[in-house]
């Protein structure tokens, strides 16, 4: 029977009701794991830190969450989202009551407490999974892509954390994230469940690891989401740098342009996961891996901002948005649902690490060459490249993907699914 006529699963009420819930976790801790980042300029004045004891209080956190995202991932796999989102939640709530109530008061306390808070960006790799579990594969995408856009919940941290600073006190944004994670915590207990009939890996966890590190999938989506997920990092972190140093904008005019950047990526990580269903990921990665390396090497000539530079700079945010959507699509049809979680873990970690390299490269260039020219250009050749290379993975699905997306008719020698 054609696989278009084949009847679609129902995608049911509980599916989207797990949706919300992970997502809704996924964004506070994410709100939790980016409190730091903020509050930098404070810190360096208060604790006279110099600028690379700076960068190491900012890091520290993002760089635990990345590779924690390997074992959480794996772990997933074998307890569930049930028990590990409000695990993670909970573990978070230590490091950030640790800091707001006086671990912010010296370099080596937020270096600690910041190691600790690194754990809530494994949160990442728990609803991938999970979700993953309760949606037909033809409605994966779109649900991965909706759970990816909690990526946003740094904006929570990035818009609040300063003002209630100004307005209450340093405490205030640590207490209230650490009683909402507690919140979602104890609502995450009581409401999320598990796919029925979830398969569950067997093994060790780093045997599982070990396997999953083999895999083709694991190696190709990391690499794809590196430059997707890590693109977006990097454009968010340094996008008013350069704005103020290409465009001479004021440091609130290039924060409130990067603000814009963030909003179009995450709304964009949605529509690449639905377009995933309708098309096939790699079709969707390839046209988004073009179109970035075409407004990056347009971008390279220094356009005038007003209107071609600030639309090359949102489209390519679109671009890393969908593509960084349409990754875990790919990840969900090329991977046996027992191991999601784990490919999930490596792949999420690549996706956090791939934003160190840019920021370090585009200043590195300007500081040599009095241009960002030579960074744009690497980021399209990058792009282009990538591009070119997952269109060739093959625009088929496979034989056994298709037997996920689609239930297929019981006939001699084949049972009902």
């Amino acid at each position: 029977m054609p696989a278009s006529s084949r009847p679609r699963p129902r995608v049911s009420r509980a599916a989207w009701q797990v949706l919300v819930l992970a997502t809704l976790g996924f964004a506070l801790n994410f709100w939790a794991w980016t409190l730091l980042s903020p509050l930098g300029p404070r810190f360096e004045q208060g604790l006279g830190l110099s600028a690379f004891e700076l960068s190491m209080v900012v890091a520290v956190p993002v760089i635990v969450g990345s590779l924690g995202r390997i074992p959480v991932g794996a772990l997933t796999d074998r307890l569930g989202g049930r028990v590990m989102f409000p695990a993670v939640s909970l573990i978070t709530v230590l490091p950030v009551l640790f800091i707001g109530l006086g671990g912010h008061a010296s370099f080596a306390a937020l270096l600690a407490g910041g190691f600790v808070l690194g754990i809530g960006g494994t949160a990442f790799a728990i609803g991938i999974p999970v979700v993953n579990a309760w949606f037909p594969a033809h409605r994966r995408g779109l649900a991965l892509g909706i759970y990816g856009a909690g990526m946003g919940g740094s904006a929570i941290a990035a818009l609040t954390t300063v003002p209630l600073v100004n307005t209450v006190n340093i405490r205030f944004p640590f207490l209230l994230a650490a009683a909402v994670l507690i919140a979602y915590a104890l609502i995450a207990a009581w409401l999320l469940r598990d796919a029925p009939g979830r398969q569950i890996s067997g093994g060790s966890v780093i045997r599982r690891l070990a396997s999953t590190v083999r895999l083709p999938v694991t190696w190709r989506a990391s690499g794809v989401y590196a430059l997707s997920f890590g693109g977006f990092v990097a454009f968010s972190v340094y996008l008013p740098t350069y704005l103020s140093n290409s465009y001479g904008l004021a440091d609130a005019d290039a924060a409130g342009r990067m603000g814009g950047f963030v909003l179009v990526a995450v709304v964009a990580r949605p529509v690449g996961g639905w377009l995933s269903d309708r098309l096939h990921p790699t079709r969707v990665l390839a046209g988004a891996y073009g179109t970035v390396a075409a407004c990056a090497a347009l971008q390279a000539f220094a356009p005038p901002l007003m209107p071609l530079g600030t639309v090359l700079l949102l489209v390519i945010a679109a671009a890393l948005g969908a593509g960084a959507g349409a990754t875990f699509a790919l990840v969900a049809l090329l991977t046996s649902p027992e191991r999601v979680g784990a490919v999930t873990g490596f792949v999420g970690a690549a996706g956090g690490l791939g934003g160190f390299v840019p920021p370090l490269l585009m200043g590195a260039f300007y500081g040599w060459l009095d241009s960002y020219a030579v960074g744009l250009g690497l980021l399209a050749c990058t792009a282009l490249v990538v591009g070119i290379l997952i269109s060739r993975m093959g625009q088929r699905v496979p034989e056994a993907a298709l037997d996920r997306m689609v239930p297929r008719e019981a006939g001699p020698g084949r049972s009902p699914r």
